[in-house]
């Protein structure tokens, strides 16, 4: 049987599944960065923060290190952080496996809290 929400109702009923959503994927893609971020000495993967705007609905995940959106995006790290370089070639599968992982994890929160309203 479907859910009966009165009319007056829909806007909050609406809010609190995509605030779920929201707040899930946040988690996920932190958990999914942690997990997948290359580690040498440990520092970048520790680095990485999460953020979640409840009344804006949104939610993201950061890292304040210098060197983290060069070695996440693949582009070159400067000499004067000790010569190391990454290609994007390099980075590239792990972006695409994060964003695919979040994604389909999203998706399916999507669907499980639908099915749950």
């Amino acid at each position: 049987m479907a859910r009966q929400i009165r009319i007056d109702q829909i806007a909050d009923y609406a809010r609190g599944n995509l605030e779920k959503l929201v707040v899930a994927a946040t988690l996920y893609a932190d958990g999914q960065l942690k997990e997948k971020t290359p580690v040498d000495t440990g520092r970048l993967r520790l680095s990485w923060q999460k953020e979640i705007d409840r009344p804006n609905l949104t939610g993201r995940v950061f890292s304040n290190l210098a060197y983290a959106e060069p070695v996440v995006k693949g582009t070159n790290l400067p000499p004067s952080w000790g010569g190391e370089y990454r290609t994007r070639q390099d980075a590239q599968p792990y972006l695409d496996m994060v964003e695919k992982n979040v994604q389909t994890y999203v998706d399916a929160e999507a669907a499980r809290i639908n099915r749950q309203s």
